[in-house]
């Protein structure tokens, strides 16, 4: 099913992405996103006030309770274009683009960007529940009394300062665990994580090379590239990584097959077909439908497996198979991530039994899938991946000058985003 209107992306922004704690310690989301947003306004003229702006990421702090429209005014973009958050884990900002595309197609805008953000070098730090509950108290005490009473319950443990961790709060077991789960129940092998992993690495590289990336990707801190991509990289040395999850010698998740965690932020402009005729806007693509799901992971479900539903129901929704693509981009989680997906599909009892179709979905074409590089290689900011994806489809199809891409994102929530997006 279309959208009621044409929706066009007109093109994305985003920083270099680096690993967590190494380039941009120390610099908020809110700093990273704005300087997408400066650039975004420099290179399209945003000068007028667009319809919306959504972004957001998972790391968030509460003082940055309002972070869309501070990363809007601090931006420069015009003052009376309002702007708010939003939250889908890794989805986020495949989420708010989607936001922009439905947002455009009713009629309520004609232009808006979708953005996304994560840092994990600048993490809130939140105190325990003890002290939390020691300052509401003190704030509220009315007598001095009351105050040294309270103090003289003050215990040393109760400063231990809590930092977030990236697990799932219902099962307790990280998205490596899980995933350590799910590629051993669909018998992935540690080799063809790497392989995967490996080709991440060099198709990144050589778009690089290639001068792919020099419009999608700003200056920021003196660089203008990817610092988790490893172009030299071999399959040789990626087999002596150590397991990073499953350390009882089963294990075949390592630092190599999985996505490092990382910083940075991305943006993309979507508009109606008015509007990009009114501000000389050439659009890349078409946004033409996304779909979210989610499966019972707390149940046994693989919590990185809602993509498959995701997508199964998307081409259901639009006459589609699974073959029907020139072009694929699968988010890479974990290598491993992707290849349960791509076995998931091909099995005809999970198909029936999950995905209620009567055959199996089928294979694709690795060869057009994630052509220019992955989140192994590239990195994946939590909030920022959607973007990148987004950006970086409606190029390669713009520069094919025809054609049908898919997009699969896995989330933390057992969740999953996909898309189809058009060459115009």
């Amino acid at each position: 099913m279309k959208m009621s209107r044409e929706v066009f992306i007109v093109g994305g922004l985003r920083t270099p992405f680096f690993k967590s704690s190494t380039k941009y310690m120390g610099i908020s989301n809110q700093e990273l996103m704005t300087e997408v947003l400066k650039a975004m306004k420099q290179k399209y003229s945003l000068n007028h006030a667009l319809g919306d702006v959504a972004l957001g990421g998972v790391m968030n702090s509460s003082k940055r309770w309002n972070l869309a429209r501070e990363c809007v005014l601090g931006a420069g973009l015009h003052p009376q274009t309002p702007g708010y958050n939003v939250q889908r884990a890794c989805g986020t900002s495949l989420e708010t683009a989607n936001h922009m595309a439905l947002k455009i197609a009713s009629g309520q805008i004609e232009d808006g960007i979708g953005a996304g953000v994560d840092t994990n070098s600048d993490v809130p730090i939140e105190v325990s529940e003890e002290l939390k509950d020691f300052f509401m108290q003190l704030n509220i005490a009315k007598t001095m009394g009351d105050r040294l009473k309270l103090f003289a319950s003050l215990r040393p443990s109760f400063l231990k300062p809590q930092f977030p961790v990236v697990v799932e709060p219902r099962t307790k077991m990280s998205m490596g665990q899980h995933t350590e789960k799910m590629v051993k129940e669909w018998q992935i092998s540690r080799e063809a994580q790497d392989q995967l992993a490996l080709k991440s690495h060099q198709t990144g590289e050589r778009a690089y090379q290639d001068g792919f990336y020099n419009d999608l990707v700003i200056e920021f801190r003196g660089a203008k590239k990817d610092g988790t991509l490893r172009g030299d990289t071999t399959l040789e040395k990626l087999s002596k990584l150590k397991p990073a999850f499953d350390k009882t010698g089963a294990g075949t998740l390592t630092a190599g097959n999985s996505s490092p965690l990382t910083d940075g932020a991305s943006a993309v402009l979507l508009a109606s077909e008015a509007s990009c005729q009114k501000h000389g806007w050439k659009p890349l693509a078409r946004f033409v439908d996304c779909q979210a799901s989610a499966v019972d992971f707390v149940a046994g479900a693989g919590l990185l497996m809602a993509p498959t539903i995701a997508v199964s129901e998307l081409l259901k929704r639009n006459n589609l198979k699974l073959q029907d693509f020139d072009v694929y981009e699968i988010h890479e989680a974990f290598a491993g991530q992707v290849l349960c997906t791509l076995k998931a599909w091909e099995d005809a009892k999970y198909c029936r039994d999950v995905l209620g179709r009567s055959d199996p979905m089928g294979s694709i074409d690795q060869s057009k899938m994630n052509i220019v590089g992955g989140s192994t290689a590239l990195g994946h900011p939590f909030g920022a991946t959607g973007g990148r994806i987004v950006a970086t489809l409606a190029k390669v199809l713009s520069q094919k000058g025809k054609g049908r891409g898919l997009i699969s994102i896995c989330t933390a929530g057992g969740m999953g985003v996909a898309a189809i997006i058009e060459a115009v």
